[in-house]
């Protein structure tokens, strides 16, 4: 997401707000070695936008920078946090704003190309498919280009999910008072323009990315502070509860770990670090074969403030610094009202 220069003043809250993020990192414990989550280390990720778990090698997750980067995809692995591949995409021109990653049927990865910096003005966006590598070193690989738009008009998006068992494409656009959930064609043409149809709403988010569980049964979708799963139905959303989200400096990705037991919370910044919750009751639980270690549920505990006394001085700060947040985000509201 590319940033627009802000007013002094509501610069200086959004600094506040970042502080905020520091200090409660600060009064968390220590993620233990053996806890679900990773840190990027790759000095070259410096806006990880989008994320998604790869099923042919275990414990790797592709990832890329939004904006102009480039056509690049970078594989790392969450037991090192080092890049182990980077693709380069050919055939698909120069990316604008890349915001989203998803895994299809047949391992075939999904990159949207969906952002608009310029507040949803683009005439169409673009999805670019390519194969997932079955080797994992750095390499060249031609990619399909889809031209994108909307039923209803040009849009900004940061979210692309494609089903896992129909391979039917989805975005949700991004819209600070709730925004839209849209469907592509049942198979998306290279020769034509795709035109994507509303299918439900999206309140109550300001949605940055998204993602289906592995059963296809469940959708994810988050924002900045918060994130909703929703049962599926055959396309018909409706809620189930609101997750368990992580204090990031710029919460910008999740996806589901394979077996989908788990969800993943990742945020831009260089050295940013992806964030592991338990999906509630196990939701969308493929069976065996996770692609991560599975020690997350302490981490959801401290998180919520249940258990010992760490857990109750995580309560305690982040009920705080949600106050700040939230004061800063008021402030942000009355800044946007023309004057």
């Amino acid at each position: 997401m590319r940033r627009r220069l802000l007013h002094p003043f509501s610069a200086a809250l959004v600094g506040l707000a970042g502080l905020a993020a520091v200090l409660l990192a600060a009064v968390q414990p220590a993620v233990a070695a053996d806890d679900d989550g990773f840190t990027m280390k790759d000095s070259r990720i410096t806006e990880s936008s989008g994320l998604a778990a790869s099923r042919q090698h275990p414990g790797v997750y592709w990832t890329h920078n939004d904006s102009d980067d480039g056509a690049f995809l970078y594989a790392v692995d969450s037991r090192t946090g080092e890049t182990v591949a980077t693709v380069t995409m050919t055939g698909v021109g120069t990316p604008r704003d890349v915001e989203a990653i998803s895994m299809g049927p047949d391992n075939k990865l999904y990159v949207g190309d969906i952002g608009d910096n310029l507040g949803g003005t683009w005439a169409y966006v673009w999805i670019y498919e390519l194969p997932e590598p079955t080797e994992l070193k750095d390499q060249t690989i031609r990619a399909t280009q889809y031209v994108v738009k909307y039923e209803d008009g040009a849009r900004d998006a940061e979210a692309l999910m494609v089903h896992p068992k129909t391979g039917r494409v989805y975005i949700a656009d991004k819209n600070e008072a709730g925004g839209s959930l849209y469907e592509g064609p049942a198979e998306l043409s290279a020769s034509g323009t795709n035109v994507f149809k509303k299918v439900g709403s999206v309140p109550d988010l300001e949605v940055t990315d998204g993602a289906f569980s592995p059963d296809g049964k469940h959708l994810a979708l988050r924002a900045y502070f918060g994130a909703i799963l929703y049962d599926w139905n055959d396309g018909k959303i409706k809620k189930a509860e609101r997750l368990s989200v992580p204090l990031q400096r710029q919460g910008e990705s999740v996806t589901f770990t394979t077996d989908g037991s788990t969800i993943l919370y990742g945020s831009e910044g260089s050295g940013s670090t992806v964030v592991a919750r338990d999906v509630p009751g196990g939701s969308g639980s493929g069976g065996s074969g996770s692609s991560s270690s599975g020690g997350s549920g302490s981490d959801t505990a401290q998180a919520d403030g249940d258990g010992d006394g760490a857990g109750s001085t995580v309560k305690v700060g982040a009920l705080a610094l949600g106050g700040v947040i939230v004061v800063v985000w008021g402030f942000k509201r009355l800044l946007r009202r023309p004057s």
